[in-house]
Parts: C-alpha cells; sequence; structure tokens
C-alpha cells in the first residue's frame, strides 16, 4: 500500500518575485528551445533554471547546466528567494482549463509517497521509459538534491474520499495562484493539520497508483536512494526514501485524456486506393473527405464512435481522408503479431496502428519517425506543410486502459496517453537533503 508523508516543501517567496505566474515552469519533457527562451525572459528565477536549465559554450564536468542548476537552488534559498515551509504540509492542487469549449477542474493533492520499484505491487508504470532521459533527471538530482517536479499518479477512490477530506480543510481560504503559457489556472493551499494529514493518509493506504505522467522520474528517483543506499548514505528516514507526488482520483471528474495524433515522415506515398489494398481484408475502409481541413470532421467521426480500432488514415498523394476499421481478420492478426501482449493491449488503437497497421501492413524500411501532436489544428498545419505522406487520427488510452493494462504488468506503447493539462514546476520543491 502507499505510503504518503507530509513535508516542509521549499517555495517562492512571492514578496522576492512578485506573481507565481512569472517563475513557474511546465515539465522539462515538453519544454521547447522556443518555450525555454520565453521562460529563461520571462523572470530571472524561473524554474525553468533548474529543470532545464541552459547548455553554454566552454561547458565542462566542473561548470554545466547540472552545476548551474544547483547553484541557482543554492544561492536563491541563501538570497530569500525560495524559503522552506516552517511546519510539514500537503497541498491541494487545482487546475482549471477548458478543452474543445468545456470548461473543466482537476483536483488533487501534493506529498511524499514511499518509493517502491515497479513490480512490487505498489506502483504500477503504463508506458515505457528510455535509458537517456534517467541519466538526464539521475545527475540532476544528485547535484542538487530535490525533487524539482512531482510524479502524476491515479488511484481509485469512487467516492472522492481522500480529497473531499482536503477539500472541506482549505474551504474559504485563498489560494495561491499561478496562470501558465497556455491559460490553466493553478490553485494551490497547504494543509499542515495532522489530524486532516492522517485521514488523507489512511484514505490513500490501500490503494495501488498508477504513474499517469513521470516515469523517468519515478525511476531515477527510486536510482537516486539506491546510489544513497549503496555508499551508506541511506538511512531509515531519509527522505530520499520518498519521491514528491501528485495524486489524482482515476474518477475524477476533470481528468482529461488528450489523444496523441501521428503525422509520419518516412513512409512511402500512397493514394487512398493504395492504402486499402495494403490494408486488405485487415480493416474496412471508406474514403471520408478530401484535404488537410476535413481532419475535424474525421476526427469527430472517429471520437464520435468511440472505438480504439477505428482510425483516420491521410495520404498525401491524393489528400483523401479514410476511415479505416479494424474487422475480424484484422483482430485474428493483431493478436498473432503482438501475441506477447494481452488482449486489452492489443485493442489499444495505438497499439493496432503501430504494430499491425505500421510495423506489419505498410512495412516501411525504415522507422517511421512520426511526429506527435495532441490537436486537429496541429494535424492540419502539419499536413499543409506537405513534409508528411501519412497522418493517423488515433484514439486515446482511457483511464481504464491505464489500470487494467497496469495491473497486468504490461506497458503501453509510446505516447499511449496525453493527461492534460500539465502539472507546473515551482509550485513546490521536495528536499532530499
Amino acid at each position: 500500500m502507499p505510503e504518503i508523508q507530509a513535508f516542509r516543501a521549499v517555495r517562492y517567496d512571492l514578496g522576492h518575485v512578485g506573481s507565481l505566474s512569472d517563475v513557474v515552469a511546465p515539465p522539462y519533457d515538453v519544454i521547447g528551445p522556443e518555450l525555454q527562451e520565453q521562460l529563461y525572459k520571462k523572470h530571472p528565477c524561473n524554474v525553468v533554471r533548474l529543470i532545464l536549465n541552459r547548455m553554454e559554450p566552454g561547458d565542462d564536468e566542473a561548470n554545466n547546466r547540472y552545476t548551474r542548476a544547483a547553484r541557482f537552488l543554492k544561492n536563491w534559498q541563501d538570497e530569500g528567494v525560495l524559503y522552506t515551509e516552517a511546519d510539514p504540509a500537503v497541498y491541494v492542487y487545482h487546475q482549471i482549463f477548458a478543452v474543445e469549449g468545456a470548461q473543466y477542474t482537476r483536483r488533487g493533492f501534493m506529498a511524499r509517497m514511499r518509493l517502491h520499484r515497479f513490480g512490487e505491487g505498489v506502483v504500477f508504470p503504463h508506458e515505457e521509459t528510455l535509458r537517456g532521459p534517467k541519466i538526464d533527471r539521475l545527475m540532476l538530482t544528485a547535484v542538487c538534491k530535490a525533487n524539482l517536479s512531482q510524479i502524476f499518479g491515479l488511484y481509485p477512490d469512487p467516492n472522492h474520499q481522500a480529497q473531499d477530506i482536503l477539500d472541506q480543510a482549505v474551504a474559504g481560504a485563498t489560494p495561491l495562484e499561478a496562470t501558465d503559457h497556455l491559460g490553466v489556472v493553478h490553485r494551490i493551499w497547504a494543509v499542515t493539520d495532522v489530524a486532516t494529514i492522517a485521514a488523507v493518509a489512511g484514505a490513500i493506504g490501500p490503494k495501488p497508483v498508477f504513474i499517469a505522467d513521470g516515469h523517468h522520474r519515478y525511476e531515477t528517483a527510486c536510482n537516486y536512494r539506491d546510489q544513497l543506499f549503496e555508499s551508506g548514505e541511506l538511512t531509515a528516514d531519509h527522505p530520499a526514501n520518498y519521491v514528491l507526488t501528485m495524486f489524482v482520483a482515476m474518477e475524477d471528474p476533470g481528468l482529461a485524456v488528450l489523444p496523441t495524433h501521428r503525422l509520419f515522415r518516412k513512409l512511402p506515398d500512397m493514394t487512398a486506393e493504395e492504402l486499402a489494398a495494403r490494408l486488405g481484408n485487415h480493416f474496412t475502409t471508406r474514403i471520408a473527405g478530401q484535404g488537410p481541413e476535413f481532419a475535424q470532421t474525421a476526427w469527430e467521426d472517429i471520437e464520435t464512435g468511440g472505438e480504439q480500432g477505428t482510425i483516420a488514415l491521410f495520404t498525401r498523394n491524393d489528400q483523401q481522408w479514410t476511415i479505416a476499421r479494424i474487422s475480424e481478420a484484422g483482430r485474428a492478426r493483431m493478436a498473432d503479431v503482438a501475441k506477447e501482449h494481452g488482449p486489452d493491449w492489443r485493442e489499444l488503437g495505438v497499439a493496432v496502428l503501430h504494430r499491425l497497421v505500421v510495423d506489419t501492413l505498410l512495412r516501411p524500411a525504415d522507422p517511421p519517425d512520426p511526429n506527435y501532436v495532441h490537436l486537429v489544428d496541429e494535424v492540419v498545419v502539419g499536413l499543409k506543410s506537405g513534409q508528411y505522406p501519412l497522418a493517423a487520427l488515433v484514439m486515446p488510452a482511457t483511464v481504464q486502459h491505464v489500470r487494467s493494462i497496469s495491473l497486468q504488468g504490461e506497458r503501453m506503447p509510446a505516447k499511449s496517453t496525453y493527461f492534460y493539462p500539465k502539472l507546473l514546476s515551482g509550485l513546490v520543491i521536495n528536499p532530499l537533503g
């Protein structure tokens, strides 16, 4: 069972920095060079200098992006830009945002969670991780001795017991508020009441936790803990036994999972007719419309149907949109080419797209190198550029897919989920030293 713990967070002193909106940032892995530059210019103490410090000419082992981040963290604490909370707390965190014109509020809270390696039956991953990002995050953690960003964890709580306890505790209190570059409003409240924290810990205790976002950071936290153990520095109560985590109930009405559409580069040019021939009897196909702008109608078509095995495909050669729906023959072929996976995994739209359509039926000579986008408008812009011979609109995995596939000990294909909005870095920092 997950063990949570209140902690004395390191936070920005608004008397020094002014607006919280000026010093926060999205997670490092969604910050491109342009946004990094914008965040650098926004405020000299923006947290981007910690989570994604720029490479500079002349960087070496003694002076580099990681050591600079550590110096910034220490200097900001020495100067009072950052301060440490007087009392241990958990932090209620609400995000107010819009998707396709509808307003949502995602409710959660941040606390420390005791680390358990994947496979121990407490914390479950749903996506594969890569060695490079884990090395990068471990180097940053080791020099800064802090969790600079939080893991995003989901837990089952159909009655919203844990969150309701916390929301009642902060009812009527004024939150700290920040607005990010996408217009999402982020509000946090500190809860220090010991009885309230104990009640939340009891409500969370019997439940599994599923990593929604931050797989690399979670494994990095485990690796850092193990590193301290091997060096003899790890004690039973050392904070590195825990990781900063945002907890959101799987049943929260504000939990939004956006699709991740694919724009493929290294695939052969085809017409819709040639595509249908390649798909054969594995799919039933129909021409749905023409031109990049038809993407919105095509997406509405498959989203309304709500079937994972229905994909909208655009062929550059004739500018046609094809709606392809997997057939019984296609399911049988999928079961054969992905026999190492269970039926829930094989049902996923992204699995059908990559394992059956691309790898098995199209068989490109080189890896197709897709560009991933989440909004249909981004698909339209990409197709108008003329650089993508094939595009695919695909249904996102659901929260229930995350739960069922994770509990079976499997991990989804890359970019199966996109939980929106991202959690902000800079609201709280979890010290590990």
